[in-house]
């Protein structure tokens, strides 16, 4: 028998296996749509990170997306290429912005993901801006507030 067969089928096994936080974090970016208050979507690309079943993001506490999570937790997710461009499907989330201790693991796991790279932005950002510092945002996929 044949087994070049078997070997062709087993990819789309393990596809369908996968939980949504290993899906959306084996992309590169992630479209994360935050909401305003009267509800028009903004979508912005953002690096990502797996943090068991959530997915974790770092970025500006100033940023319209945090304040906008400030307003409100519902988020949409998808993976998508660095100009934002949508790559598959996309499904429910909530959002929370994350305590000084939590940011601290995601700059971690963001670091450990996207390495020399991510340490460059970083570097970057210290110098440009920025007493302030990130906050991080812990998503958990397939949830709803409201």
């Amino acid at each position: 028998m044949d087994n070049r067969g078997a070997l062709r089928r087993e990819p789309s096994r393990i596809v369908e296996r996968m939980s949504e936080a290993e899906r959306l974090s084996t992309s590169k970016y992630l479209s994360l749509t935050t909401f305003k208050k009267d509800g028009t979507p903004v979508a912005t690309p953002v690096w990502v990170a797996r943090d068991g079943e959530r997915l974790v993001v770092i970025t500006d506490p100033n940023s319209g997306k945090a304040k906008r999570l400030r307003n409100g937790s519902d988020v949409r997710l998808a993976p998508c290429d660095m100009r934002g461009r949508i790559t598959g499907d996309s499904i429910d989330g909530t959002a929370v912005l994350l305590d000084e201790v939590g940011t601290q693991r995601v700059m971690k796991l963001i670091g450990k993901r996207y390495g020399l790279l991510y340490k460059v932005m970083a570097l970057t950002e210290k110098l440009r801006r920025r007493t302030d510092g990130s906050v991080g945002i812990e998503i958990t996929p397939g949830t709803t507030a409201g």
